[in-house]
């Protein structure tokens, strides 16, 4: 990681070199922002530049990425940097032995490591485990025991606490007793997408810093400088389908990663493209049926938002050549024939409504409802909403 490598957010990185340059560095920052707005990663791009040992390191161009230090960090491991997020109450038990031996803790555990797994893999994504109760007290008492020790010298330790909203009341009233009296050797950094629901009092020992949602252009040219081999039609689908949302870009461009043969994230566009002809054509509609029951089968929740969200952007086409029939601006500039001849076959669809439904199923399988119930729900309205007038 390098400053280089964090997309858009030109005057919040302005801001934090200049703290890091004239040795001005606040001791506790709020970070604030739309989800998937790189908060994170500008945390962990400070924890390793101070903590980076490489001389060709600087706070102006950032750290290294390379260096032992730097590794240990990316992976969660190093001792001068604590990543807190909401997690179940079973993993902070009493070092008992054989507690530690019994299903719940183990299987909180595993749930607790696939989670880093998944941060690493994905720097924008923000893990919580979905049995917690927020931050937990026992977490902030761990954090104030690591505080007293002291870091290397020239380095500092790096506390940085996920979705700061999400503290417990007394967890909350522990950290602010840390903000009140900070040691000199520890610096705080609070990130959280609705800072409103923070303490005011932690509020005002933070140094604010509001990132905002990355533009398309922005993502388009770090992708463009950056990942060369992702082109058009796809580079215009992760933009368009990521609405500045990097967590959502960065899956995308996992996706296609694991299947370097093929563009998967297109392959999935079309397999939905596939399944909305089915579902609007009569003699087809069983075909969608047995489609719909694959796919809640067959794709994993993160493909089937995919798939759904695949599905608006394409009706954000439609209804943009419906209103301007020249307009260029599309999501999917490749398939402009296909979104040509639905605007001819489906005049005056209600797209407001159509955009609601997709909407809410996405919501429902993030929300791990089911996905079959999801999808045959889902199948059913769209015809209904789609018929020929």
């Amino acid at each position: 990681m390098s400053w280089n490598n964090i997309i858009g957010q030109k005057q919040q990185i302005r801001t934090l070199r200049k703290a890091l340059e004239t040795g001005r560095f606040a001791h506790a920052y709020l970070f604030t922002g739309p989800e998937g707005s790189g908060k994170e990663s500008a945390a962990f791009e400070i924890a390793s530049i101070f903590n980076c040992r490489s001389t060709n390191a600087s706070k102006n161009d950032g750290a290294c990425g390379m260096c032992p230090d730097c590794l240990q960090i990316q992976s969660f491991m190093h001792p001068n940097v604590e990543y807190i997020f909401p997690v179940e109450s079973a993993l902070l038990d009493p070092g008992d032995s054989a507690k530690k031996e019994n299903k719940r803790f183990t299987e909180a555990k595993e749930r607790y490591d696939a989670l880093l797994e998944q941060k690493k893999q994905n720097p924008y994504f923000s893990p919580a485990m979905a049995r917690s109760m927020g931050i937990l007290t026992e977490q902030i008492i761990t954090l104030q025991h690591k505080a007293s020790f002291m870091p290397r010298e020239g380095s500092k330790k790096i506390f940085i606490i996920s979705q700061a909203e999400r503290l417990h009341l007394s967890a909350a009233n522990k950290i602010l007793k840390l903000l009140e009296e900070p040691p000199a050797h520890v610096v705080f950094i609070l990130v959280s997408s609705r800072p409103e629901a923070l303490l005011p009092t932690i509020r005002s020992r933070c140094q604010a810093i509001k990132f905002s949602r990355v533009t398309a252009g922005e993502l388009r040219l770090w992708l463009q400088e950056h990942r060369p081999e992702i082109i058009d039609p796809e580079l215009s689908f992760i933009v368009s389908f990521s609405r500045g949302n990097l967590r959502l870009a960065w899956e995308l461009i996992n996706s296609r990663d694991s299947n370097p043969s093929e563009t998967a994230t297109i392959l999935l566009r079309n397999k939905a493209l596939d399944y909305l002809r089915q579902a609007l054509t009569p003699s087809r509609f069983h075909e969608a049926i047995t489609a719909c029951e694959q796919n809640a089968k067959n794709l994993s929740r993160s493909e089937l938002t995919l798939f759904l969200a695949a599905l608006l952007l394409f009706f954000q086409d439609v209804n943009h050549r419906r209103i301007k029939p020249d307009f260029q601006e599309l999501n999917n500039p490749d398939i402009s024939d296909a979104i040509d001849r639905f605007v001819k076959n489906f005049p005056n669809p209600d797209f407001f409504q159509i955009s609601t439904i997709t909407e809410d199923a996405i919501r429902s399988i993030e929300r791990n409802a089911s996905p079959l119930l999801v999808m045959a729900s889902y199948t059913a309205n769209i015809r209904g909403l789609l018929q020929r007038v």
